[in-house]
């Protein structure tokens, strides 16, 4: 048979694919480590792998499955037992809610608590359902006629002044400016505009609030003559609840000129207009009455007023009335925004006769009678916040920088105000009821500590020594402590905070038994000298407080220790919310300037 060739070349002979198997050293093939190839499948072989073929997949689609389902098992068990175990945790979470204790108020909070309830027991008139003080009731209904019923009463007698009521008011309404808050982190933000306007009401009834122009205003109601020198303004003799006075008070009232009375009240009124802004037609009527009032103290003449002062008083005198035509107008001109109350304040004319820029004894001591601090105060806010320039530059920047003085001197280590051995310090330079003015200055220097820090400044500098924002605080802080019983009598000289305080404060309601009616000044009197304490406690009273040496004596028969008064009790509030540490930290920089027009806004 003739050789068969390959046309392609080469052999029909298979020849073994030796590139996988192993070699020696020398690189020939290793003959005992040879495998030889894998045959190839047989043909039944393959027909078998074709048959079995569909049932293998049907086995790993049924595998797959049986996993899946597994999975989907798995995961929705664990969803469930992760659904348990929050809920698990949620209802632990709140039960331990539930039964935690509230957090403990610091004190300054626990004592604001109890100076609000001080206002509700001086509530003259018809009182609410829930004045939630139950020794007073309904009283003097029949004042004015019927047409000057409500209002507060001074202090411990039943006699009810404009003027202290009208700086009582201001300062409450610029603390709640500052601090809303914190008020309503307190839980008394409610309860402090309805004071405010409990007192409001009452001052609206005092003028012809609806008219464009006024001519007098009741500035007192019950009480003695306060024209003549014959009267004695601390009358003991009186002694009775103000809910057994009958008929008809004698009202007292000021007809042009009245400055400074107007002028506090106009300041009054503004103030509050802004707390109530939200109540756009009382708001607006409160403004309406200030713009009113400021007209008739200036008697439209402005920062050229020649008037005189106001008729002398024995009881509550002021000593002059530019500052409260400053206080007024800067009050004003953040109620209206009205440009024309800026260059009023800002009028150095009506800087020139006024004595807050002097360094007399009393300059930094605010009180119902000296606004000048608290003016100066507010147009510094004017300058820090609002930058205003020419024409207004030189005097924000002189009352600025006399605010820093006035900081200064209440620091220790500056000589202008002495210290009781206690600490207290003396801005009433040793006289008796210290602590009207204590107050008013602790409520100042954290309310400046709190201006500068919305600015980011560190704090002051007094002559070449810095002085941080803390140091303004603790001065208030250290005040506000010796008040509340950090004193060397271990005693709080609020009525009701801490387990020490005045037991006969001298207050007619307060020390008369609720069922025991009086039908004569004479008739209480064996009340007023019982040696046995107050059977009403008149809880969050902050009384006139201790002498230059730190001696208090607890007695009825001496105003100087142990009367509390409306506007003693106003500074007393503000200083508490200022320092408390109930919700946000600082103030409200923007609200007190609502009505000031974006155009006017630097």
């Amino acid at each position: 048979m003739p050789e068969r060739t390959n046309v392609w070349g080469g052999s029909f002979e298979i020849t073994p694919n030796h590139e996988d198997q192993p070699v020696t050293e020398n690189g020939d093939y290793d003959r005992a480590a040879y495998r030889p190839p894998t045959p190839p499948p047989s043909v039944d072989e393959v027909k078998q792998s074709w048959l079995l073929r569909p049932e293998r997949e049907r086995e790993k689609r049924r595998k797959k499955k049986f996993i899946q389902g597994r999975m989907i098992k798995n995961l929705a068990l664990y969803v469930v037992l992760a659904g348990l175990i929050t809920l698990i945790i949620v209802l632990v979470a709140r039960r331990r809610h539930r039964h935690r204790p509230p957090p403990i108020s610091d004190n300054y909070t626990v004592a604001l608590h109890q100076a609000l309830k001080f206002f509700n027991a001086q509530r003259s008139g018809r009182l609410p359902a829930n004045n939630n003080v139950s020794w007073r009731g309904n009283s003097c209904l029949n004042d004015g006629q019927n047409k000057l019923v409500g209002g507060y009463y001074d202090g411990g007698d039943a006699t009810k002044f404009t003027f202290p009521a009208s700086f009582a008011m201001t300062m409450l309404s610029w603390s709640v400016v500052e601090y809303s808050a914190k008020y309503e982190a307190a839980g008394e933000l409610d309860h402090i505009k309805d004071i405010i306007k409990w007192g409001t009401d009452y001052l609206l009834k005092t003028f012809n609030s609806s008219a464009n122009s006024v001519h007098e205003i009741a500035s007192q109601v019950g009480g003695g003559d306060p024209s003549t020198n014959m009267t004695n303004p601390h009358d003991l003799n009186c002694w009775m609840r103000p809910e057994d006075i009958i008929g008809l008070r004698k009202v007292y009232k000021c007809f042009e000129p009245c400055p400074a009375l107007a002028g506090e009240m106009a300041a009054a009124l503004a103030s509050a207009s802004i707390v109530f802004k939200d109540s756009q037609d009382y708001s607006r009527k409160l403004v309406h009455g200030a713009k009113v009032l400021f007209n008739f103290a200036t008697q439209e003449q402005g920062a050229k007023y020649t008037g005189n002062a106001d008729p002398f008083s024995v009881y509550y005198n002021s000593n002059g009335f530019w500052d409260e035509f400053v206080w007024a107008g800067a009050w004003l001109f953040c109620a209206t925004g009205n440009s024309s109350y800026l260059r009023f304040v800002t009028d150095p004319s009506v800087a020139g006769p006024s004595s807050g820029f002097s360094a007399g004894p009393d300059r930094g001591v605010l009180s119902w009678n000296n606004k000048h601090a608290g003016a100066q105060l507010l147009l510094t806010r004017l300058r820090i916040f609002l930058g205003y320039g020419y024409p207004y530059e030189e005097i924000l920047r002189t009352s600025h920088k006399q605010v820093d003085e006035i900081m200064c001197s209440y620091l220790p280590g500056f000589p202008k105000f002495g210290r009781t051995p206690g600490g207290l310090i003396k801005l009433n330079h040793g006289k008796p009821s210290p602590l009207q003015y204590v107050v008013n200055a602790a409520f100042l220097t954290n309310l400046y500590a709190d201006y500068l820090e919305a600015v980011d400044a560190p704090g002051i500098y007094c002559g070449s020594k810095f002085h941080a924002n803390k140091d303004l605080r603790r001065f208030a802080e250290t005040q506000m402590d010796y008040i509340l019983g950090k004193n060397p009598r271990r005693m709080s000289y609020v009525v009701g905070f801490g387990n020490r305080f005045p037991q006969k404060v001298l207050h007619r309601g307060a020390s008369i038994p609720e069922k025991k009616k009086t039908s004569s000044c004479q008739a209480g009197q064996k009340w007023r000298d019982s040696l046995k304490p107050n059977p009403n406690i008149i809880v969050g009273a902050m009384v006139g407080g201790p002498d230059k040496n730190d001696g208090f004596r607890d007695s009825r028969s001496n105003y100087n220790y142990t009367e509390p008064t409306i506007a003693g009790n106003a500074g007393l509030v503000a200083a508490l919310v200022a320092l408390s540490s109930e919700g946000t930290a600082g103030i409200d920089r923007n609200t007190m300037f609502y009505a000031i027009p974006p155009m006017f806004k630097p």
